[in-house]
C-alpha cells in the first residue's frame, strides 16, 4: 500500500486553534461553539475536539440557504 492511499482513510481531527483558524474567530469563541449543543465535539477528558468530517457537515447544516 502507498502513502497516499493510506492518508484517504486516515480520520482527522481537528482541536479548537484549528477550528478557530477554519472559521476565522478566536480560540475562545471556538471554544463556545464547542460547548453548545448542537456541535459535534468528541471530549476526552477534558479536550474538546471535532471530528473533520462532521465539522464539515456541520458547517454544510448550518450555512443559510438562499
Amino acid at each position: 500500500m502507498n502513502e497516499d492511499s493510506s492518508n484517504k482513510n486516515e480520520i482527522v481531527i481537528l482541536n479548537a486553534k484549528q477550528v478557530a483558524k477554519c472559521l476565522g474567530i478566536s480560540k475562545a469563541g471556538a471554544y463556545n461553539l464547542m460547548n453548545s449543543a448542537d456541535f459535534p465535539t468528541l471530549r476526552i477528558g477534558k479536550r474538546m475536539l471535532v471530528p473533520e468530517d462532521k465539522f464539515a457537515k456541520w458547517i454544510d447544516e448550518n450555512t443559510r440557504k438562499r
